[in-house]
């Protein structure tokens, strides 16, 4: 519906008024061949009754309304016109393009946002604070978020038995897989090409990290400190069937002979910086995977890849 026409100073060109509601439009359209405009609201209501034009009944549909022209926008933004709140007492006048902005922040609009001063915390319509009672609507509230915890929680078993099948479904489809791969070796070859597959994908996904003080490096991590790192790699989605093996070179007597000792690290010291690194999530420790670092020579990899776990200096 459009503006009522006793809220505005002045006369208004008739042009600028809804046939439909003989009000000032509001949001308005206009038909494509006639270019009669109307109120958004009001031609959508009419044309979902009979699709024709209510002026000169020619034929239109709702997804023919296009937008008024702007020269027409630009006369309604000029119109000077009372606020929507005069009732409650606002002596504003101000122009049509303003009135949205000025009713969030008018003063006297009954359902004017504000906050409860008796302690609750709770925002509220102007004109409910009168009958507001703290108590009761902080209850409701409590029984509202507890509807919806039990809705998560029901949501979240849900999902569980849902995962729960899929990695007994996965477990399946992978023992079978390795009864294929001893028997069959087009299926090891194939079961073989989707590991190192999966690898990728994995590092792919992993950060790059730059090492920065290759001087901090742990080189003979203690067990509880390759148990935190076994459990991040687990959790950044490491392929299970590397995992193992990338744990057991995280330490230097199963790192490649160009890292087996302090002295051999220190003269390849040119050669481990090439290494392209990706980063363990949220620990100071880097993933040096064969997949990444096709580039570097043999005696400085290991299959499938290296842990280095650093007591500082990575990025």
């Amino acid at each position: 519906m459009g503006f009522d026409i006793k809220r505005f100073q002045g006369d208004v060109d008739e042009e600028l008024i809804c046939p439909i509601c003989s009000g000032v439009l509001e949001d308005p359209l206009q038909a494509p061949a006639c270019e009669h405009a109307f109120c958004r609201a009001c031609i959508t209501e009419w044309i979902s009754r009979q699709p024709t034009c209510p002026v000169d009944r020619q034929a239109v549909t709702a997804s023919q309304l296009r937008p008024v022209p702007r020269i027409l926008r630009n006369l309604l933004s000029r119109l000077c016109t009372s606020c929507d709140n005069a009732p409650h007492g606002c002596n504003a006048v101000l122009k049509l393009d303003s009135l949205a902005s000025h009713l969030v922040e008018c003063e006297y609009n009954p359902k004017r946002l504000m906050p409860c001063e008796a302690g609750c915390g709770l925002v509220i319509p102007k004109d409910e604070l009168a009958e507001h009672n703290c108590v009761r609507e902080l209850r409701a509230l409590i029984t509202t978020q507890q509807g919806k915890l039990t809705d998560y929680q029901q949501e979240l078993t849900e999902q569980r038995l849902i995962i729960n099948e899929h990695k007994r479904e996965l477990a399946l489809l992978k023992e079978f897989m390795r009864a294929m791969r001893v028997s069959n070796p087009t299926m090891r070859a194939l079961a073989d090409q989707m590991e190192r597959e999966e690898v990728v994908r994995w590092a792919n996904s992993l950060s790059r990290a730059r090492v920065t003080r290759w001087g901090g490096m742990i080189s003979t991590p203690d067990d509880v400190l390759q148990m935190m790192i076994k459990r991040s790699l687990s959790e950044s989605g490491c392929p299970p069937h590397i995992i193992d093996d990338l744990m057991e070179n995280c330490h230097e007597r199963r790192w490649p002979p160009g890292l087996s000792s302090l002295e051999t690290r220190q003269n390849n010291r040119r050669l481990y910086e090439k290494y392209i690194c990706k980063r363990v999530p949220g620990k100071q420790a880097v993933l040096v995977l064969q997949c990444d670092n096709m580039h570097v020579d043999e005696h400085m990899m290991v299959e499938p890849g290296l842990v280095m776990i650093f007591a500082h200096g990575i990025e």
